[in-house]
């Protein structure tokens, strides 16, 4: 039996193929072995973090939060060895969080202040329950962290309508109300 011409040429224009990406794989995986400059992580502000516990507000508020705890305050244009403390400004659409910062950039206090993101699942159940037929018209979600305190104080402002009646309730973050 003989083997066509053409056949023997694919053949070994496929193992030369395979042999090709075979070995480019294995040149592929030698590396260089370099010394890395050691890396030092701070979680500088890790208690204002876990004081706020945001798991339950919309992701722009937790963005927001994240972005004051890694606020570096010797790096920006703020910072002069003179001052105590440091008031820094951040704002988002419908928010706004203003940090009181110590001048090794350690968080003192914030006052924030959040309109009309959604409610914590927590929060709607209970407005549905004490109030069926009533719906949310605006709501206003306000934290204040102190660090002496180590807690941040969290409330709801909700404004409800049913027809042409107005309700104003304020509630806790655990749905109580206050």
């Amino acid at each position: 039996m003989s083997i066509n011409p053409k056949t023997q040429i694919m053949k070994k224009l496929i193992l030369s193929f395979v042999a090709l990406i075979a070995s480019s794989a294995a040149f592929a995986q030698i590396t260089e072995i370099q010394d890395l400059k050691e890396v030092v992580v701070s979680a500088m502000n890790y208690k204002y973090l876990s004081a706020i516990n945001n798991q339950q507000v919309a992701a722009p508020i937790k963005e927001l939060e994240r972005q004051v705890a890694t606020y570096d305050l010797q790096a920006s244009d703020l910072y002069q060895d003179e001052y105590d403390y440091y008031t820094v400004s951040f704002f988002i659409p419908d928010g706004r969080i203003v940090a009181a910062y110590d001048q090794n950039g350690n968080i003192i206090r914030t006052i924030e202040k959040f309109t009309n993101y959604q409610l914590p699942e927590a929060l709607r159940d209970a407005l549905e329950d004490r109030f069926p037929n009533w719906k949310i018209v605006k709501d206003v979600y306000r934290v204040s962290y102190h660090h002496k305190k180590g807690e941040a104080k969290k409330s709801y402002k909700v404004i409800l309508e049913n027809g042409d009646k107005t309700m104003r309730v304020k509630m806790d973050e655990m749905g109580n109300f206050l």
